[in-house]
């Protein structure tokens, strides 16, 4: 089956982070892009259900740590798959805080930027976020998305903005005739079913 042409865009591999009472709080996203070089602007895009979502909005800031192929599945799942309401996903985690926000040390470096507008769709906020610092600690090659999924053999949350809901494709059964090689393809082999090569019948198939 052809993969959805939606498959080929590009996409990273990122850590948003902010701060929500004092909490750092933060999330995977796979949507970021430079939208203006002067000033420099960054957007990013974040599930309406997820914590740092809300979080931003109200401090009106937020980091983007840009992740490598050597960064690990482990640090991904915890920022993909818990809620920053049930887990402190930054302990354990090499980090440090720069200008009030959280910023992943396993990684290419990290952005800071302020909020400069929203746009609110029907399950995602756009944030446009202005760079005010940045830096890089490793050169390494980048992750992008499909090798989260092809090398790392990653899964993808259902809040993120490129999940697609895996549709039930059921294969057709085969049954072959013992005595022609004859396939039948099918969702069932019926009892009364007749070789149309043969004429064997229904017992003289075996499932493959």
């Amino acid at each position: 089956m052809k993969q959805d042409i939606l498959q080929d865009l590009s996409y990273g591999m990122y850590v948003v982070g902010t701060k929500e009472k004092g909490e750092e709080v933060g999330c995977i996203a796979n949507s970021a892009m430079q939208i203006t070089s002067t000033p420099v602007t960054i957007a990013i895009s974040l599930n309406h259900q997820n914590a740092t979502n809300q979080a931003i909005k109200e401090s009106g800031q937020f980091s983007l740590s840009i992740l490598n192929e050597q960064t690990k599945k482990e640090l991904i799942q915890t920022f993909g798959y818990f809620s920053s309401k049930d887990k402190k996903k930054y302990e354990g985690i090499e980090q440090e805080e720069v200008s009030s926000l959280p910023v992943i040390k396993d990684s290419n470096g990290y952005l800071l930027c302020r909020v400069v507008a929203t746009l609110e769709t029907t399950t995602h906020t756009i944030f446009l976020g202005e760079v005010f610092e940045r830096k890089r600690y490793q050169e390494l090659p980048p992750m992008t998305y499909a090798y989260y999924h092809q090398v790392l053999k990653g899964t993808t949350p259902k809040k993120a903005p490129t999940y697609q809901e895996e549709k039930n494709h059921s294969e057709k059964r085969k049954w072959r005739c013992k005595i022609c090689g004859y396939i039948y393809e099918g969702d069932e082999l019926k009892e009364d079913f007749v070789c149309p090569l043969c004429g064997a019948t229904a017992n003289m198939f075996e499932k493959i």
